[in-house]
């Protein structure tokens, strides 16, 4: 498997139940590879989030960020943010859990 996390800030004032209703709308997506994704809201400061993303393998997650669909809820999801999200790529070394695979 492999993903990324990705740390970010929504801009001060945005309506964090839009932006929920907006992220789960992309659920729909018909995504060859991906498996899940997670979006954390952090207790300590309910602007800073983490998203992390998994996907089958390292080709479907560069398939998906090659793809101009993806670039597209992208800017979506950007209109949210105070800046660029802090993107961390990698290889899931381990997974456990019912769910996991």
């Amino acid at each position: 498997m492999y993903g990324t996390i990705a740390k970010f800030r929504v801009k001060q004032g945005v309506d964090k139940a839009e932006f929920k209703k907006k992220m789960d709308s992309f659920d729909s997506a018909q995504i060859k590879g991906w498996m899940a994704d997670y979006i954390f809201q952090m207790d300590a400061d309910s602007d800073e989030f983490y998203l992390v993303a998994v996907f089958q393998d390292k080709e479907a997650y560069q398939a998906n960020a090659d793809d101009p669909s993806q670039h597209e809820r992208y800017l979506i999801f950007r209109s949210f943010l105070e800046a660029d999200p802090e993107w961390n790529d990698g290889e899931i070394v381990s997974a456990t859990g019912p769910n996991a695979k």
